[in-house]
């Protein structure tokens, strides 16, 4: 029997942390080395995360003790910023885990491999840093990649998501009060997955992100000017071309909907609609922010980095 891989979490406590331990509580090839929360220390995971019933607890690790603790992989769920100190910390200590980085501390970073698997595994030769992309970022560029050779200017993007992509740090864009019937603005200009997209696709993305009163799974509507005509069908084939055999991405006629996605690992885009002159695209995209977005995202880049079948402990 081949060993488990041990698989550190820092940032246990969020969202996105809860979501990855009820991953790799299901995988048949890793299990949970230790989990690092400040706010839950010497509390049982268990106690948290219902599908895991293995014996850890929650530790506040210092960035030293997560560089001298023995895992394979260690993926930071922490706020923008944060892991950079931890990351120093691990090589500092000669430690060589695969690391995968949630936060958009390393999604500019060339020394690290960007895993949006559809779009980048290409580019994978063994890399032990991983940059997990942003979740609107993901989402745009899968609207817009099947496109991208026949785009003549900017893409927009009129993005909608739950507020659990606020985090669980008090905020006005996670305040249930302030959200109820309500869509709230945000980083209309410059926000952080416009510049992500426009590095990653090579062409301007303008991004205009919303929060509404919904907890989890996001929206974006693409606009896409085309150098020359286009027919309606053929814009769609070239969307059930470029992700066929992409397990975890859906073509679909209909525009896909939030409350369809959310809870489910994958993707869907459709809606497509064209302008009269052939010229305009419009395309919507839809995921969990929290899955695809997230941790299903970094469960896909764990097992690429391992070696193993990248659906492995993804549910179908």
């Amino acid at each position: 029997m081949v060993d488990k891989k041990r698989v550190g979490i820092v940032g246990a406590r969020g969202h996105t942390g809860a979501e990855l331990i009820r991953l790799i509580a299901a995988h048949p090839h890793f299990e949970l080395g230790f989990v690092s929360s400040r706010e839950l220390d010497g509390q049982p995971v268990s106690a948290h995360v219902a599908e895991y019933r293995g014996e850890q607890v929650y530790r506040n690790y210092a960035h030293e003790d997560i560089a001298a603790h023995p895992a394979d992989a260690v993926v930071l769920a922490l706020p923008n910023g944060k892991a950079g100190a931890f990351v120093a910390a691990i090589d500092a200590a000669g430690a060589d885990p695969v690391v995968v980085d949630l936060s958009a501390d390393h999604r500019f970073d060339d020394g690290w491999y960007y895993g949006l698997p559809e779009l980048t595994r290409g580019r994978y030769r063994g890399q032990k840093r991983i940059s997990n992309p942003g979740c609107y970022a993901s989402a745009m560029q899968l609207a817009i990649a099947p496109m991208l050779d026949l785009l003549s200017g900017p893409v927009q993007c009129f993005g909608v998501s739950g507020y659990s992509g606020a985090g669980t740090t008090p905020s006005d864009k996670n305040d249930v009060d302030k959200l109820r019937d309500n869509l709230m603005p945000y980083s209309l200009t410059g926000h952080l997955h416009e510049r992500e997209a426009t590095r990653q696709l090579g062409l301007p993305v303008e991004f205009m992100p919303h929060v509404a009163p919904h907890f989890r799974g996001l929206t974006i509507t693409a606009n896409l000017h085309l150098a020359k005509p286009i027919a309606l069908d053929a814009a769609k084939q070239r969307y059930l071309d470029r992700y066929a055999g992409e397990a975890l991405i859906r073509v679909v006629d209909d525009a896909p909907w939030v409350s369809r996605i959310a809870g489910k690992h994958g993707v869907e885009i459709g809606g497509f609609a064209l302008s009269a002159d052939g010229r305009r695209l419009v395309a919507v995209s839809t995921l969990d922010n929290l899955l695809k977005g997230a941790a299903t995202q970094a469960m896909q880049n764990l097992n690429l980095a391992f070696g193993f079948d990248e659906m492995a402990g993804i549910p179908a």
